[in-house]
């Protein structure tokens, strides 16, 4: 059995850092060295990112209140706004808001079939789930 911190490891948090690397790059026009840095990963991640072969799992974007956040952060990053410490505060309450919302629920119940959505109050106490998983056949 993993724990949804496990699932957010590797699903969550990288689409978190997907999503602010790709907006760094397009709209802030930063280079991938420069996100690098910013992020704390290396200029690989960032490339790979950006290209959308890492963190393409579920999209964050779909949840406002995380998106309003991940905007917020994204622009406190490009402005020298933002140390480290507020950068893990960010992504911790953007990854708490996607556990909330239950947009993570498939991915736990993939990883362990033995899970029941229906039953499981975890992450999102009220049992509402929100969607934002995508399938391998919509990828990209």
């Amino acid at each position: 059995m993993l724990l949804p911190c496990e699932v957010a490891v590797k699903s969550v948090i990288p689409a978190i850092r997907s999503a602010i690397a790709r907006e760094l790059t397009q709209s802030y026009g930063l280079k991938q060295k420069e996100t690098a840095e910013l992020l704390g990963i290396t200029q690989t991640a960032v490339s790979k990112y950006t290209r959308f072969y890492r963190g393409t799992v579920i999209e964050v974007q779909r949840i406002e209140e995380a998106n309003v956040i991940l905007k917020e952060t994204v622009s406190s990053l490009a402005n020298g706004q933002m140390n480290k410490y507020e950068l893990v505060e960010k992504l911790c309450t953007i990854c708490g808001i996607i556990r909330e919302k239950g947009a993570m629920c498939e991915l736990c119940s993939l990883s362990d079939p033995t899970i029941d959505n229906s039953k499981c109050r975890v992450c999102c106490p009220n049992g509402s789930k929100t969607r934002i998983y995508k399938p391998k056949n919509e990828m990209r």
